[in-house]
């Protein structure tokens, strides 16, 4: 496809045009000014909030109540990898319901099933019992896949061109700060008064959540037919072959799971379980490192935004530079020297996965046309999940075969593949852009 023929997409206030950059220099919207001027923002991140403090509720609970029914670390890893692969069975279906569906009511639908479905866990109560774990796990998070796709794809429908970038950020710092809250709070919660607790809890958040999406009211102009007009017109595959910048900008998340996140989590656990054991079953510390992980992803992306704001050049730049902040943190981690270096050694690994995760989203929004735009979401989820319930299956067999400190060096060396291929790609794509 030649530059002239790239795709442009009105939106209800602005033309958008995919080469990266809008066509003209904008003011940038401020965060607390968006919240304050955007209501369907506003209630999209309301919607956010309760919502991801439910998941990580779910996440210290799930993983702490198979720690209690077993010893087996590959049980654990089993638990993760339907956590991560559920999504990416669901996600060829997911991308084209969010094409030719309203994606609002897409939204609401995946919360109410979801808060449901939560409240199935309460009956795990034994070893005999994991196999239902499975099951609500499995279905739970194809639900989830449904949700992320949707939600993506609909940021660009309720902001306009200036707000797009700030909408993005605040939306990744907020899955952030939701993680250090959500972790901490869900700590105290299951260490305190009880796993159960915990899970009735991620229950009704769903059910708030539905309650605030509701009140989103999309423009006319943004709701994509249900007709198959643009499955003809813009297939994804054939969009994301001859646009290769943007398959390999949807191939970063997938990377992300792969060396630095996925694995990452079923190491917390066992170092939470089994050396720095604070509260029921390494609770607290678990959430502890969970706490600050999710506060150096938010910060992350913040401080370097400040350089960045939404140029396609410095975007691109960083994305490399975190990863190899992430291998820093990772290198920190692996001795195990205390819980304080752990903590340290996962909050800066979560700083480089942040500046990553959100640049990468960043360069996607701004790319992917509305018409297909739902289904490069999804199969960037797809690949995310698909690599991410490798990470966790490979990471659950080597925990049990190595140990978490080999498995950590290992893992700290990984991420100079994906910074230095996407630096090899950044100096031939520069030659043909700029």
């Amino acid at each position: 496809m030649s530059e002239k023929d790239q795709p442009t997409v009105q939106t209800s206030e602005k033309t958008i045009q995919y080469k990266g950059e809008s066509s003209k220099k904008e003011r940038l919207v401020g965060y607390f000014e968006l919240l304050r001027t955007n209501a369907n923002f506003r209630w999209l991140w309301g919607g956010q909030l309760v919502s991801l403090l439910g998941d990580w509720f779910n996440l210290i609970a799930s993983a702490l109540l198979i720690r209690s029914l077993t010893d087996s670390k590959f049980a654990l890893g089993i638990l993760f990898t339907i956590r991560m692969l559920a999504p990416f069975l669901i996600a060829p279906i997911a991308g084209i319901c969010a094409d030719r569906y309203n994606r609002k009511h897409i939204l609401i639908i995946s919360d109410i099933i979801r808060g449901l479905l939560i409240f199935g866990f309460l009956f795990v109560r034994t070893e005999e019992d994991i196999p239902l774990l499975y099951i609500l796990t499995t279905l739970l998070f194809g639900v989830s896949g449904f949700f992320s796709p949707a939600r993506s794809a609909i940021l660009p429908d309720i902001t306009s061109t200036n707000e797009l970038g700030t909408a993005n950020a605040l939306s990744a710092t907020t899955w952030s700060i939701m993680l250090a809250l959500g972790a901490a709070i869900g700590g105290f919660t299951a260490g305190v008064f009880g796993i159960q607790t915990a899970f009735i809890i991620d229950g009704f958040t769903f059910f708030l959540s539905a309650v605030l999406l509701l009140q989103i009211k999309l423009p006319e102009n943004t709701i994509v037919s249900t007709r198959d007009d643009a499955g003809r017109k813009f297939t994804t595959l054939r969009y994301l072959m001859q646009q290769p910048d943007l398959f390999f900008i949807a191939l970063h998340k997938a990377s992300i799971a792969l060396i630095l996140y996925s694995g990452y989590q079923i190491s917390q656990v066992e170092i939470a379980k089994s050396h720095f054991v604070i509260g029921v079953e390494g609770a607290f510390s678990l959430g502890i490192m969970l706490c600050f992980g999710g506060i150096g992803s938010g910060i992350g992306p913040i401080i370097a935004r400040i350089w960045t704001g939404d140029s396609d050049k410095p975007l691109r730049q960083s994305i490399s530079l975190g990863y190899l902040i992430g291998s820093v943190g990772l290198a920190a981690t692996a001795p195990l020297t205390s819980l304080t270096t752990v903590v340290i050694g996962g909050f800066i690994r979560s700083v480089g996965g942040g500046i990553s995760w959100v640049f990468s989203t960043q360069l996607l929004l701004q790319r992917a046309p509305n018409e297909i735009r739902g289904r490069v979401f999804g199969i960037e989820y797809a690949l995310f999940t698909l690599m991410g319930g490798i990470a966790s299956a490979v990471a659950g067999i080597l925990l049990d075969l190595y140990g978490v400190q080999k498995v950590l060096w290992g893992m700290s060396i990984l991420p100079f593949i994906p910074a230095i291929l996407w630096w090899f790609w950044q100096a031939h794509f520069t030659k043909v852009k700029y």
